[in-house]
């Protein structure tokens, strides 16, 4: 049997191949109010944080692909995860509802053409959908919030494209929060670390999807409120290497402890710099191709 080459929606299988974008010219260049930084933003040192989490990923055993960082303007171009998805049927590539980041989907496109990735669709239009936004609860039923970056139509289209493979699309809508200019995904409200075990931030979470993922047997563990306060929301940001094998922002220890408690290794980087000031987490700056 030919090894699997793409399809990262099997949670209870490790990364094995992931795509990443150094920060680069492209952030070097950024003029903070445009990219809704924050005070701390500071690219040689985003730099050099975003390069020991790709060690910390790369010595995990997956195999990091990286997308060209070029003088292109696309600063947000690092969150990687964004843009697309990938399922063992081929890749979704999406339209973002950050206009900055439009043209980050052309990146992607390329990306999976030199990985040999078949894409299944692309969203245009007025049609937008983020990927974190996206969350799968099994193999066949991805759940998408719907909010400030993915929108009714960008939820329909998804759900199109993925309907002939017998994958089911569910929509759960988030909260106003802190409004539009932020960015507030599903996926800033839960990170999953095995195949039934998230962390979440129950304030902001959407009943219903908390109702179906109790109904299905997964545990939910409550993260701090004080430390998802301290972070605007990036201590929950975790990446699941494998199955209670996770990557976390340095410096909130009682989230950490929690899911030690529970079983799981949390490995830390420093990320001030380049996560809390330019909000996006480990899970952001990479976008899985498989797991397997």
């Amino acid at each position: 049997m030919t090894p699997a080459t793409h399809g990262a929606e099997d949670r209870s299988k490790p990364l094995a191949r992931v795509l990443m974008r150094a920060p680069g010219p492209a952030m070097a260049g950024a003029d903070p109010a445009q990219w809704h930084y924050g005070p701390g933003f500071d690219p040689v040192r985003a730099a050099a944080q975003h390069a020991e989490l790709a060690r910390i990923v790369a010595e995990s055993g997956a195999d990091v692909q990286w997308i060209e960082s070029a003088d292109d303007g696309l600063s947000d171009a690092m969150f990687v995860q964004d843009p697309s998805f990938v399922t063992r049927h081929g890749a979704v590539v999406l339209n973002m509802g950050k206009p900055l980041r439009r043209a980050e989907a052309a990146l992607h496109i390329r990306a999976y053409e030199a990985l040999g990735v078949p894409v299944l669709g692309q969203l245009a239009g007025e049609a937008t959908v983020e990927s974190g936004d996206c969350l799968w609860i099994d193999p066949q039923t991805l759940a998408i919030g719907r909010g400030a970056r993915s929108n009714q139509a960008g939820i329909d289209a998804v759900a199109a494209i993925l309907a002939p493979h017998g994958i089911r699309v569910l929509a759960y809508d988030l909260p106003y929060w802190t409004g539009p200019a932020a960015c507030l995904h599903l996926m800033s409200l839960i990170s999953p670390l095995a195949e039934k075990l998230a962390l979440i931030h129950a304030p902001l979470l959407p009943y219903a999807l908390w109702a179906a993922l109790k109904a299905r047997g997964w545990e939910l563990l409550h993260a701090p409120v004080e430390e998802f306060t301290a972070s605007n929301g990036l201590s929950l940001n975790v990446l699941m290497l494998k199955p209670r094998d996770l990557v976390m922002i340095d410096g909130f220890p009682r989230t950490r402890a929690l899911m030690e408690a529970a079983g799981c290794r949390v490995q830390v980087f420093e990320g001030d710099a380049l996560c809390i000031a330019c909000e996006g987490g480990p899970t952001c700056l990479t976008r899985p191709v498989l797991r397997a």
